[in-house]
């Protein structure tokens, strides 16, 4: 061997000898900062989400009664969406919708404000009674003409002189009869119209908007501030309701509601102007308020004509936010749909997370929501849908203020609870079309 290779041998050795040795610490050298096995990995922190709730959100009121579970429900149900969830985004706030008259409301403001019109001879002579609704039978028109004389156009109608005139006019409205008892509308599709409720908004014609929110911040302060069970008589017609509340319980849930960065409107078939009045008294902008909204002249006086939706255009006349309207509207107003689609159901992710209502009237917009609050008040269609409860997302209280008897029998909704658009009885189907059973009245105190 040379000594070349001799050299290099144990150079290599000496080499290799040197790493061993500094590998297993001897002679007290410390362990290099890159030897031996890789650390155990640390396990990553949960993801937690991101906190995006401008202010804390509320819990309900603990002194304010709700039926069962209800309460904690309808809080679990609001976090899902809510600020504090993960898919929460504020510039898509989650929606909740909320009917007024009944849900927000012990009694009805549109009663209100059209009893303080005929009580007071607020009511603008029309040129026809024709005129005020498309709807109004022959029987009603001659009714109409021969009790407050045929309209001139020009006055007001002498509702306060002429008791006959108002007895007629509150017949028509409150009953949809003549006091003669022959129908009073009729020629209407009954998912779209009540026509004694466009009737409201059709008799507060010629006056501008600010003038009709004045008129039903007179017509509720009065009645809000009255005994429970307060009646009056207008006419010669007694046992009027004469008094209203603001559920605490509803104007607390709207809070809560509102803390959890929900987008907050009212859908209602009421009036426009008069809800929009008093909507600030349950927490509710005036601007997120949806009623019938009546047309207005070149003096913007409200006109007896109002705004279509969806299908239906202004000059026809056939569609206010009620049941079907309601859908129509909420897309058209919160979703911005101005198509026919705003008629139909929008897609899933694409609707109101929560909704409130209490009545028939109310239907599909409650069931185009996630979660679903009703209040018992005992209509058929919309108790047969809330028990039958499809997919555990409906919840019944009971009414907050004089909650109603129970039922003495199960609602019909195999057969007769529910009505088409002609007013014949049709049975009750759920969202996949199937026949809901007959349900047992059960949500009481």
């Amino acid at each position: 061997m040379s000594h070349v290779k001799i050299l290099l041998s144990s150079l290599f050795t000496l080499s290799l000898t040197s790493s061993l040795l500094a590998a297993c610490g001897d002679d007290g050298a410390s362990l290099s900062p890159d030897a031996g096995p890789d650390p155990m990995p640390m396990p990553d922190a949960p993801v937690q989400p991101v906190d995006k709730c401008t202010t804390q959100p509320t819990a309900l009121d603990p002194q304010l009664a709700w039926y069962g579970t209800n309460r904690a429900d309808l809080i679990r149900w609001l976090d899902a969406a809510g600020c504090k969830s993960e898919g929460y985004d504020p510039a898509k706030k989650p929606v909740a919708t909320f009917d007024w008259d009944n849900t927000v409301s012990k009694n009805d403001f549109g009663d209100a404000i059209t009893f303080h019109f005929i009580k007071n001879g607020l009511v603008k002579q029309p040129t026809s009674w024709a005129a005020t609704s498309p709807y109004l039978t022959a029987a009603a028109l001659t009714a109409l003409d021969t009790a407050c004389g045929v309209p001139t156009g020009t006055g007001n109608v002498p509702t306060t002189t002429n008791t006959v005139c108002a007895d007629e006019m509150l017949s028509i409205y409150v009953n949809s009869v003549t006091k003669a008892g022959q129908p009073a509308f009729g020629g209407h599709n009954a998912r779209w119209i009540e026509p004694s409720y466009a009737w409201t908004a059709q008799l507060l014609a010629g006056y501008t908007h600010a003038q009709i929110q004045q008129y039903m911040l007179d017509a509720v302060t009065p009645q809000l501030a009255a005994a429970e069970g307060t009646t009056q008589t207008i006419g010669t017609t007694t046992g009027l309701n004469a008094w209203l509340r603001i559920y605490p319980q509803t104007k607390d849930l709207i809070a809560a509601v509102k803390s959890r960065g929900y987008d907050v409107w009212i859908i209602t078939a009421s009036p426009q102007d008069a809800i929009a009045a008093v909507s600030s008294m349950a927490g509710v902008a005036p601007d997120h308020v949806i009623g019938i909204r009546s047309k207005t002249d070149s003096a913007g006086r409200l006109t007896h004509k109002f705004e279509g939706c969806g299908p239906v255009a202004d000059d026809q006349q056939q569609l206010i936010s009620y049941i079907q309207g309601k859908r129509c509207w909420i897309n058209k107003v919160i979703y911005g749909d101005t198509t026919a689609n705003a008629m139909r159901k929008r897609p899933d992710g694409q609707r109101q997370v929560f909704a409130a209502g209490d009545s028939d009237t109310d239907i599909e917009f409650l069931k185009d929501a996630t979660y679903k609050l009703v209040i018992n008040r005992g209509k058929k269609e919309l108790m047969c849908i809330a028990y039958d409860n499809e997919g555990d997302s409906w919840r019944i209280n009971p009414m907050f203020i004089g909650p109603r008897a129970a039922a003495t029998s199960p609602y019909a909704c195999p057969t007769a609870a529910c009505k088409d658009e002609n007013l014949s009885n049709t049975p009750c189907r759920d969202q996949g079309g199937n026949v809901i059973p007959p349900q047992n009245d059960t949500v009481h105190p």
